[in-house]
């Protein structure tokens, strides 16, 4: 199969989601999904102002990354064992029993900022609400083929993530209105955490739109035993990269990827700290959070704009084509946007590195679903998503060793950048070789 001159589906997106509207199902599956990806874009946004701008933090880039840990490695490492306790619930339940669970955590972790309580027991809340949405993603997901038909399911699997992913974007800039609102520091993180609690109630109620088995699994399906289950999901995780090591394409393309999401988590951590301590007056109020708000504005314009634009870009310059223009721009306009260390610079950059970084995930996501066997692609996903997550909070750790507490660092900047470069190389290289290959195997007929 050729990967290099992929083009796009001939039925435009609008016309795409137009069908598969016209599915009751569906639309009810896809409210549930945009009200909980657009609240947990509200409740990070929460956790994340009052991490890096609450008044009696302290922030450092060390404490960052400590909170990236907390909150996202137990997120991944158990990600994939999500669906061995899936299959044993009717889906419908998890949806909306799942999202009630979350509106408790969310409106105690309110309380806890409100109540100043150590942060270990804020931590513990907020990954519990966190950990719960592993079972929540994977329960839509699960949940598709029940209300589409085959024929759509490729399609639904497509645009339904992409309709979360903007709705949790645009959940994260209502959070940064809505703590504009609040009279003062810690009022306002408060606000935005009680409205997470609101909408993931809002969210549980419109899974009862559908009937209790609507989404199975089948009342009669045969189950294997708990820690037989669990026990087959590490073999398949084993097996899937297994499948990756005869499938250089997907496993180079993965790695590719891995690299630009290291790049991406170091420097959000810069313009974290930036925000904090550079831009601000350092009691967390004023134009520090202001600046926060635009670098997710700009950054969420980039996803956009990359999910509009890569369907051209690959019909014209093949997908690995497309993924080493958006590493090779990251490598030049990275330290020479960010290297003045300025608002206004750094919010074009935020722009390119959201409109890269989702350009080579679209590449990636297309090079794994073409070219893993179907039979592995649960399985390579599942890697896939736990080193998305992992490479970002590496990026985190080394980020702390490297940032001064402004953000000011013009070698880390100027390590990523060369990392990318290097990126955009190996993906050049693996691009050549396939031609290559494609060409001597043309010539042999």
């Amino acid at each position: 199969m050729k990967h290099e001159r992929q083009g796009p589906e001939r039925s435009s997106a609008v016309a795409d989601l137009r069908a598969l509207l016209r599915f009751p199902g569906f639309r009810k599956l896809l409210t549930v999904r945009l009200l909980s990806q657009f609240t947990d874009g509200v409740f990070q946004v929460g956790l994340a102002t009052y991490v890096v701008f609450g008044p009696e933090q302290e922030t450092s880039p060390a404490d960052i990354a400590a909170a990236m840990a907390v909150l996202l490695l137990p997120y991944s490492l158990l990600g994939p064992f999500a669906g061995v306790l899936l299959d044993r619930l009717r889906r419908r339940q998890v949806l909306f029993h799942g999202n009630l669970l979350r509106s408790v955590l969310a409106a105690g972790t309110c309380a806890l900022v409100v109540a100043d309580v150590p942060d270990w027991l804020f931590y513990l809340s907020a990954l519990s609400v966190t950990a719960v949405n592993r079972f929540i993603l994977a329960g839509l997901s699960a949940g598709l083929p029940r209300v589409v038909d085959r024929e759509r399911l490729v399609v639904a699997n497509s645009l339904s993530p992409t309709a979360g992913t903007l709705a949790a974007t645009v959940g994260g800039g209502a959070a940064f209105v809505v703590q504009f609102l609040g009279g003062s520091q810690g009022a306002d993180d408060a606000l935005a955490l009680g409205l997470a609690g609101v909408l993931y109630l809002l969210a549980g109620l419109s899974a009862l739109r559908m009937s209790r088995d609507q989404l199975g699994p089948e009342a009669d399906a045969v189950q294997p035993r708990f820690g037989a289950a669990v026990a087959g999901t590490a073999r398949g995780l084993v097996a899937g990269l297994r499948h990756l090591t005869v499938r250089p394409l997907a496993a180079w393309t993965l790695g590719a990827l891995g690299m630009m999401r290291f790049c991406y988590g170091a420097l959000l951590v810069t313009v974290l700290m930036l925000c904090r301590h550079a831009w601000s007056d350092g009691t967390g109020d004023g134009d520090g959070m202001a600046w926060l708000g635009a670098a997710v504005a700009v950054s969420g314009a980039g996803f956009f704009v990359a999910a509009v634009i890569s369907p051209w870009m690959v019909a014209r310059l093949g997908t690995l084509g497309w993924f080493v223009l958006c590493a090779g721009l990251a490598a030049v306009l990275v330290p020479a946007l960010g290297l003045w260390f300025r608002p206004v610079p750094v919010m074009i950059a935020a722009f390119v590195l959201g409109l890269v970084s989702q350009g080579s995930k679209i590449v990636t996501d297309t090079v794994v679903q073409s070219s893993v066997d179907d039979a592995y692609r649960g399985r390579v996903f599942s890697l896939y998503d736990m080193l998305f997550n992992i490479a970002f909070v590496g990026a985190a750790g080394i980020a702390a060793l490297m940032l001064p507490p402004d953000g000011r660092s013009a070698v880390l900047l100027l390590t990523v950048a060369v990392l990318y470069g290097a990126t955009a190389v190996a993906v050049q290289g693996l691009r050549r070789s396939l031609v290559s290959r494609e060409t001597v195997r043309a010539a042999t007929g």
